[in-house]
């Protein structure tokens, strides 16, 4: 796996640099916005790491270049500005996924291997699974419209169909590491989801499995359990 870092801050790029390669993550670092556009349009990468504040050109105006190219690297930005609406630029603009400084390094690591793993977002923006169809870019799931955090929820659990997902991973997925998210946000959010496929006529669900999680499926396959 070869990423790209763009970070100007150079003794936090030394060190979060280090323990990717440690990590077995091959790192292209620059701390030039300007070089980390040419290395982003031109080199090949998994995933790109992007800091929005940089000098020359942004991390939002290289995101935004790679996205206007058709490019679907998948791309997490990062930023000491921790408010809604840098977020919400950072995603509008295409990104994959957004860390706020300071961060722990063994969490963008988690992020750049589940990024990786799956394709990027820019790329599939209806998702179906049995009875559902899920539209990205307006959120609503067949015809019914999301919360922003319901739509996160619903998305990873559409990617990831019968797969148990943990209370922790949900929590770690839609709220990172941002805010203090109490463990019940998972628990409510599920509950206003439910209602949300139920109102979308969908047999599928959202079923707690003891003690592990929570898992997306189908009415069928349930009764069949």
């Amino acid at each position: 796996m070869r990423i790209l870092y763009v970070e100007d801050e150079i003794r936090l790029a030394e060190a979060v640099t280090y323990l990717l390669k440690k990590a077995d993550i091959a790192v292209d670092h620059t701390t030039s916005g300007s070089e980390g556009l040419d290395w982003a349009l031109h080199g090949t990468y998994d995933c790109l790491v992007l800091d929005i504040m940089l000098p020359e050109v942004s991390g939002l105006e290289i995101l935004r270049a790679l996205r206007e190219q058709g490019n679907t690297t998948p791309v997490i930005m990062l930023s000491a500005l921790s408010q809604v609406d840098d977020k919400v630029k950072a995603l509008e603009a295409g990104a994959d996924d957004y860390l706020a400084k300071p961060f722990k390094t063994a969490e963008l690591i988690a992020r750049i291997k589940a990024l990786c793993r799956r394709p990027p977002l820019q790329a599939e923006r209806l998702l179906t699974f049995a009875d559902l169809c899920y539209d990205a870019d307006n959120r609503t799931v067949n015809g019914v419209t999301l919360t922003a955090k319901e739509a996160e929820l619903l998305e990873h659990f559409l990617r990831h169909p019968d797969q148990t997902q943990s209370k922790a991973h949900l929590l770690a997925y839609v709220w990172g590491s941002e805010t203090p998210a109490p463990d019940n946000y998972v628990e409510v959010y599920i509950s206003y989801l439910r209602k949300k496929l139920r109102a979308a006529g969908s047999a599928v669900q959202i079923r707690a499995v003891r003690g592990l999680g929570y898992k997306l499926i189908w009415e069928q396959d349930a009764a069949a359990d």
